[in-house]
């Protein structure tokens, strides 16, 4: 967005309530984990490994593709002509509009998603185990299939010219 379109005033007291509300909702669960004596325990470092790429493909289906539309969609107007070629800004004042940015950034999404993830896993810990891994697999299929793409580009693209040596 230029600079000349970003608003004036940005929304602190929206940005407070978000913080206070991410902070409220990490207690609570601390909170009942403590109530329903569920001790998590220590993490693996597989499970962390496991948590960061669940966390990865959940910021991004909030945050950039389709199916995380209908989240974005009351807090962004969107601009383009195709499904891909969509950008998308936050609109409104306030809590709206501070919605809209936490929506639209990959790494704002990430914390939340890390935290709903964590919280999943101490209320609910089969759930959210097979919540986690669902995701983190998802994540890994990303990834294999841009590498896929990645060399089946390289692999049809010409090499200096090779093409037209060998005729």
């Amino acid at each position: 967005m230029p600079l000349s379109q970003v608003p004036a005033d940005p929304p602190y007291r929206a940005y407070a309530a978000i913080l206070g509300t991410f902070a409220g909702v990490l207690a609570g669960t601390a909170a009942l984990e403590r109530e329903l004596s569920r001790e998590t325990g220590r993490w693996t470092p597989l499970e962390l490994v496991l948590l960061s790429a669940a966390t990865f493909k959940a910021a991004r289906a909030i945050s950039r593709e389709r199916v995380g539309s209908v989240l974005r969609e009351p807090f962004v107007e969107t601009e383009g002509d195709t499904p891909d070629a969509v950008e998308e800004r936050p609109v409104g004042e306030g809590l709206q509009r501070a919605i809209g940015e936490l929506v639209t950034c990959t790494r704002c999404a990430g914390t939340w998603a890390a935290a709903g993830l964590i919280a999943t896993r101490t209320l609910a810990p089969r759930f959210g185990r097979l919540l986690t891994w669902s995701l983190a697999a998802g994540a890994a299929n990303d990834f294999l299939q841009a590498g896929f793409a990645a060399v089946c580009a390289r692999a049809d693209a010409p090499r200096d010219g090779s093409e037209a040596r060998r005729s």
